[in-house]
């Protein structure tokens, strides 16, 4: 049971590769795009939108909410497309880790929540 769990978590982590792949090609349809970007973008951001150290919520998205997703966009790309972006996701396995990229995904969180945290505090300011 717990190879076959382990293929599969490889699995899911090879298709939000391929996810990224696709949501970058432009035969890929539209809808099939921004939903392979958001997906592939969240699966392989170091930062997650729930954190893991609270109880039961942090774990959700990570074993429910993104494989839904991912398996959701996969069926929205064309299988021969899938397939060919499968193959490529599995070329790019043995790559080097990117530092400068955790940097800058992780500066693109930080920008995001700033002006969150910017607006919704001008929202509760113009209430009070």
């Amino acid at each position: 049971m717990f190879v076959d769990l382990k293929n599969w978590a490889r699995t899911i982590k090879r298709d939000a590769v391929a996810l990224w792949i696709a949501a970058r090609d432009p035969r890929t349809p539209l809808a099939a795009k921004l939903l392979a970007g958001a997906f592939a973008a969240y699966a392989l951001s170091p930062i997650d939108l729930i954190p893991d150290f609270i109880p039961i919520l942090g774990y959700l998205d990570e074993v429910i909410l993104l494989p839904l997703g991912i398996m959701l966009a996969v069926r929205l790309i064309p299988t021969p497309l899938m397939e060919e972006f499968r193959e490529q996701a599995k070329a790019r396995e043995d790559r080097p880790i990117s530092k400068g990229g955790l940097m800058a995904i992780g500066c693109i969180w930080l920008v995001a929540l700033a002006f969150g945290s910017y607006f919704v505090w001008s929202w509760y300011l113009s209430l009070v």
